[in-house]
């Protein structure tokens, strides 16, 4: 995860110097016995802080010319304090960037350096145990810090990250339910446009009447089909909402531009249904009267919708009693349909019945409440 750059940055190196450098000549006060600090000792001072200018490109080298500067400077004999911020946040700096193995390493080699100063090398005796303790404390907090925060962030970036594989993969599949949308339409409506064409320039010289009529029909189809490829090509274009255009409250308009003899029957008790249900149903009924449409062109279709307690059933049966009508290719219809159901929790069947074919579908809908 890639860190912003903050206002804090530049201001941040320059405060630290003039703090060590200040606190320093505090610090020299309550520890007599250290070396004055001189030029060198200043310049040692101010190499820390403007090493952290670099800690988010280059946090590893940081850390390390830190930790040297703090080191020769402890080794001149200077005293001890101000003198070690510039490597805590460098420390710090280096486990949230992801340097977590230099950060342990060099933290490691730190503390085996105040070690062995402070054992053997010091002008003074060693504190003790308690200061050799309270070193590791301190290391210790500053890395546990550090993993905390990047962890933190770490777990932020894969929420994130998993959110927006979420949003495209959604994306995906409406634009995956948006194509199963428009082939239905064209399918349906190309169909009847089709038949209806043939029927028109069959009846034109004998029945111009009945050829009207037929036109009329090509005339609602194409004009259907162009408002139903705007609504979805608007979408995928603009990403606007949209209300859904095909619902089985349109079912009376949908039988009536089939062109087809349909006898409807509607048992149960009618109510609201959840739009998925509602424009998959409206789709299997279209799929369903495009099939009769084209394979059995003259048929009597009877349309059953039952609404049960907790599914609806959906038949589409033809009669069959047509001369088979010419097939415009091999088509997904009845894989479509089987897929709209399956995707709903519900089952759809689709085969021969006495001379004729049926579709029959069941699909869930929330429980009849009074």
């Amino acid at each position: 995860m890639r860190a912003k750059p903050r206002w804090i940055d530049p201001l941040l190196p320059l405060f630290l110097a003039v703090l060590q450098v200040m606190a320093t000549m505090g610090a020299q006060w309550n520890q007599p016995d250290r070396v004055p600090v001189d030029l060198l000792g200043n310049a040692l001072l101010v190499a820390g802080p403007l090493a952290l200018t670099v800690r988010r490109r280059h946090p590893a080298l940081t850390l390390a010319v830190t930790l040297l500067t703090t080191a020769a400077f402890i080794g001149r004999g200077h005293a001890y304090g101000p003198i070690f911020f510039s490597p805590i946040i460098a420390l710090y700096s280096a486990v949230v960037l992801g340097h977590r193995r230099a950060a342990w390493v060099a933290s490691a080699m730190a503390y085996v350096f105040f070690l062995v100063y402070t054992t053997w090398l010091a002008p003074v005796p060693s504190p003790g145990l308690w200061h050799t303790v309270a070193i590791a404390a301190v290391m210790g907090v500053v890395l546990a810090s550090g993993e905390f925060v990047r962890a933190r962030r770490d777990r932020l970036a894969e929420h994130e990250r998993v959110e927006q594989e979420e949003a495209r993969r959604q994306a995906s599949e409406e634009r995956l339910t948006m194509a199963q949308e428009l082939h239905d339409v064209l399918a349906h409506n190309i169909s009847l446009i089709h038949v209806q064409a043939s029927t028109a320039l069959h009846l034109i010289d004998d029945h111009p009447e009945q050829a009207r009529t037929a036109l009329t029909t090509i005339k609602h189809a194409s004009k259907d089909v162009l408002t139903e490829m705007r609504s979805v090509l608007n979408v995928l274009r603009n990403g606007a909402p949209r209300s859904p255009t095909a619902g089985l409250g349109r079912l009376d308009e949908l039988v009536e531009r089939s062109g087809l003899p349909v006898t409807r029957r509607i048992t149960g008790r009618i109510r609201a249904l959840p739009p998925g249900v509602d424009r998959a149903g409206y789709r299997i009924v279209q799929e369903a009267l495009t099939n009769a449409t084209r394979h059995a062109p003259g048929s009597t279709v009877t349309l059953l919708l039952e609404y049960g307690p907790r599914e609806l059933l959906i038949q589409v049966t033809d009669s069959g009693g047509g001369p088979p009508g010419e097939s415009l290719g091999g088509g997904n219809g009845i894989p479509g349909m089987r897929e709209r159901a399956t995707a709903l929790g519900g089952a759809l069947t689709a085969g021969h019945h006495g001379q004729g074919f049926r579709v029959e579908a069941r699909l869930p809908i929330p429980e009849e409440t009074e």
